[in-house]
């Protein structure tokens, strides 16, 4: 595969007497440097002229793997939530608890208001985002045009990533455990186990979108 890198072009030079199509330019998401939008073949990568930060790295295939990697990530999820993710014994007395358990653990008096952001966080929203990305992606990597409303769901798949905070809750979780195992028994369950895989395969997906080829796929493959 090749792994060139090159630097996007700046459109200085070539600005002519009528200007230059805004169509043909690509602005840097860091430091907003506007650079001519060129062809980038598979496996290299085009960096900004100005920062060097990465503006597109295409890769043979990514498209079905992401597919696939959000339908997997979909599956886990709905492990996740209703399998029994901790267990805990201390005198005793024996307790399991799914994620769907410490969700509604605070549904109850003043507190009920975080249930519902918790639930948001770490279920409804990384679902949502999962979601939109298949309906996005998935009938362009069939060969199909963009879905009727392909570029509406991916532009809110982008919004909702700052706030999937699926991996924020496991890293909270290892963290209560290593607070909790002195005081009590503990027994992780398989929904721990599938969450952990859960953000593995997220982060996967997120490394595999090269989001600019994303768009401009969905801008190729709209319908006639």
């Amino acid at each position: 595969m090749n792994q060139t890198t090159s630097t996007a072009q700046a459109p200085g030079d070539r600005v002519g007497p009528g200007g230059l199509d805004p169509s043909l330019l690509i602005a840097c998401p860091t430091c907003d440097a506007l650079q001519l939008d060129r062809p980038v073949p598979a496996g290299a990568r085009a960096r900004c002229h100005r920062c060097g930060t990465i503006l597109m790295a295409p890769r043979e295939g990514a498209m079905t793997r992401i597919v696939m990697l959000a339908a997997t990530a979909l599956v886990l999820m709905v492990a996740a939530v209703f399998f029994p993710f901790l267990e805990l014994s201390a005198g005793g007395m024996v307790r399991r608890s799914s994620l769907l358990d410490a969700v509604l653990a605070f549904s109850s008096g003043l507190l009920l208001p975080l249930t519902f952001a918790v639930a948001a966080l770490i279920i409804v929203l990384p679902v949502l985002r999962l979601a939109s990305i298949l309906y996005a992606l998935a009938p362009m990597a069939l060969g199909w045009h963009r879905a009727r409303h392909g570029v509406a769901a991916f532009r809110l798949a982008e919004a909702l990533r700052p706030w999937a905070m699926a991996e924020i809750f496991i890293v909270g979780v290892a963290v209560a455990l290593v607070k909790v195992a002195g005081l009590a028994r503990l027994g992780i369950g398989p929904a721990f186990w599938t969450f952990a895989a859960l953000v593995l395969v997220t982060v996967l997906n997120d490394t595999y979108m090269c989001r600019l080829t994303v768009w401009k796929t969905l801008e190729e493959r709209r319908r006639p």
